[in-house]
């Protein structure tokens, strides 16, 4: 008897020593995931995924397909593609710069920037794996395969508070992030349903021209500019002014949802004979500013040094010093945000707000 029960007293042991060797607590998880990062900064560090990011910024929900890929050292391919447009932009950095392309539109911005570098976007990978090893108050649990973090939120937006990040347990592929405001409401939600680790890349994988090239576009051109913003260059413009304005024609006044607490509409004004149908909303209280709204010549879009900003949707630049812009583009509306004292996560709310809507 005494027998039988050392046996199984040594066989309960053993089960439990090899139950606690198969489970990983967050220390453990997190030295893996410092691997992986160094692995992605080494020479042939590269990655690509692929799924569907949810916006719940507006009163529906919007709804895009996303495309990363990304090369050691610094090469970048960001594609979004509005679902229900059908308009799809690309964010691409390489050796020449920063591009925000609009590829059916023939529209290209380029301007120098160290993005990503100092910007996290949810749908990159090392912005995940910065934001576990970077929050000590991280918390681990367990969902079937997945390792689930939740951790403070570091993006643009300071409406965005914490996140949740799904990570497969036996190889760290991303499978979901779900960022949520101070109220605990998801306001984006990413669920991967492809990634890839060490995926080829043919040469021109982050070429300008050749991604320009995967839509149907009119003439791409792509706009250089100088220390103070000024073009470098730029085609004549009364030739395709006239072909703008027969194909696109108006687009009505696009208005925001979302108004900054202590600001009310002031007034709207049509600027006429502008070839680019051009509109100014004016509005005033606390905060002053302007939104100009209009269909640009076809070519490209000068725009000053300034930083990407990620508006979810799509990317922006924002410019100025004392005097702010923030410009984006969107179903070939151009839109620009100018304010003295409006703050940049307000100017980021009222785009999120202009996001679904149709010209009025």
């Amino acid at each position: 008897m005494r027998r039988i029960t050392w046996v199984l007293a040594i066989i309960m042991s053993v089960a439990l020593v090899l139950a606690g060797c198969g489970k990983k607590d967050a220390a453990s998880v997190v030295k893996d995931l410092n691997d992986v990062s160094d692995k992605l900064e080494s020479k042939q560090g590269a990655y690509q995924g692929s799924g569907t990011m949810t916006l719940y910024t507006g009163e529906q929900p919007q709804e895009y397909k996303v495309e990363v890929w990304y090369k050691n050292p610094s090469y970048y391919r960001i594609s979004l593609s509005n679902v229900q447009k059908n308009v799809t932009q690309i964010v691409l950095r390489n050796d020449e710069g920063v591009f925000v392309l609009t590829p059916s539109l023939g529209k290209s911005f380029r301007f120098q920037s160290d993005w990503p570098d100092s910007q996290g976007q949810v749908y990159l990978y090392q912005t995940l794996l910065h934001g576990i090893t970077a929050d000590n108050n991280r918390q681990l649990t367990e969902d079937g395969d997945n390792y689930v973090f939740e951790v403070a939120a570091n993006y643009q937006s300071s409406a965005l508070v914490r996140q949740k990040i799904w990570l497969a347990k036996k190889t760290y592929e991303p499978k979901q992030v779900q960022v949520s405001d101070s109220e605990a409401k998801v306001v984006v939600d990413v669920k991967f349903d492809s990634f890839k680790f060490d995926p080829e890349f043919t040469k021109d994988s982050f070429d300008m021209q050749k991604n320009m090239a995967t839509g149907t576009p009119s003439e791409s051109t792509v706009a250089e500019v100088d220390e103070n913003g000024n073009p470098v260059s730029a085609p004549a413009e009364e030739e395709v002014a006239g072909q703008v304005t027969a194909e696109l024609g108006d687009f009505g006044v696009i208005e925001p949802d979302y108004i900054p607490a202590g600001v009310k509409y002031k007034d709207y004004h049509k600027i006429e004979g502008s070839n680019d149908h051009a509109v100014l909303i004016r509005y005033d209280g606390d905060y002053q500013y302007t939104i100009m709204e209009a269909r640009p010549l076809d070519r490209a879009v000068s725009l000053a040094p300034g930083t990407l900003i990620d508006l979810g949707f799509t990317a922006g630049v924002l410019t100025g010093d004392e005097q702010q812009t923030l410009t984006w583009m969107n179903d070939g509306v151009e839109f620009r945000i100018t304010s003295a004292n409006l703050p940049v996560d307000e100017m980021m709310q009222i785009a999120a707000s202009m996001e679904a809507q149709s010209g009025k």
